[in-house]
């Protein structure tokens, strides 16, 4: 099986492009990277939890398939659309990570995945806004926080838990830094109920994705 998912701590400065780090690469581009899955982050604190409930402490830097291991920067806390400032680059959190099945082999637990969702503790994936060099050590400094204050934690909730919540699903999809996979998964849970989606909010999210423009937008 051919898998990028095998990540290894780097030495120095990287630099952080639109799709991805240098020297990173993803085996499946249906499913992984692109613009709004550049960058996943993963925090250090849950790495002591998954000691606790596996009885292990073989993990390494990038256990979890991450390419940023940080500090402070929980599901809890952290906002779909808050924009931070690493190293010489600018990024945005887009969306959970929904875990696949490689996550278990990487883990070398077939069902470690379900695991993995239902804790909450599944980290956030980052768009880059602006190019630039980065490396261990970096601090990572919140410019703005995102619009809705719909946090990393409570979006992955309602997609996989809460699907019955239709009001905070329409809040969802006011949220423009949300990346047009997970909307769609909203826009129909509402359609479904025959809830209308209204057509002003497809207009920003077609209006804020920088596929359409051929470059990163301004944050």
């Amino acid at each position: 099986m051919t898998t990028g998912i095998f990540k290894e701590p780097v030495k120095g400065r990287v630099r952080l492009r639109v799709t991805n780090l240098e020297g990173d690469g993803q085996a499946d581009s249906e499913n992984h990277g692109g613009i709004y899955k550049a960058v996943y982050a993963y925090p250090i604190e849950h790495y002591e939890f998954w000691k606790r409930e596996l009885a292990r402490d073989d993990f390494p830097f990038g256990q979890f398939g991450e390419n940023f291991t940080v500090r402070g920067m929980l599901e809890h806390t952290t906002h779909i659309g808050d924009v931070f400032r690493v190293g010489g680059a600018l990024v945005q959190v887009t969306q959970p990570r929904a875990p696949c099945f490689k996550l278990g082999l990487r883990m070398g637990l077939p069902e470690f995945p379900k695991r993995f969702l239902a804790s909450g503790h599944v980290g956030f994936y980052l768009r880059v806004l602006q190019e630039g060099e980065v490396g261990a050590g970096d601090t990572i400094d919140r410019i703005s926080i995102g619009e809705g204050g719909l946090t990393v934690w409570e979006v992955n909730h309602l997609r996989f838990f809460d699907s019955g919540n239709l009001e905070r699903a329409r809040e969802i999809l006011r949220v423009r830094a949300l990346p047009p996979r997970w909307r769609s998964v909203f826009e129909e849970r509402l359609i479904r109920a025959g809830i209308p989606v209204e057509a002003s909010e497809r207009q920003a999210a077609e209006e804020d994705d920088p596929s359409a423009k051929g470059a990163p937008p301004s944050p």
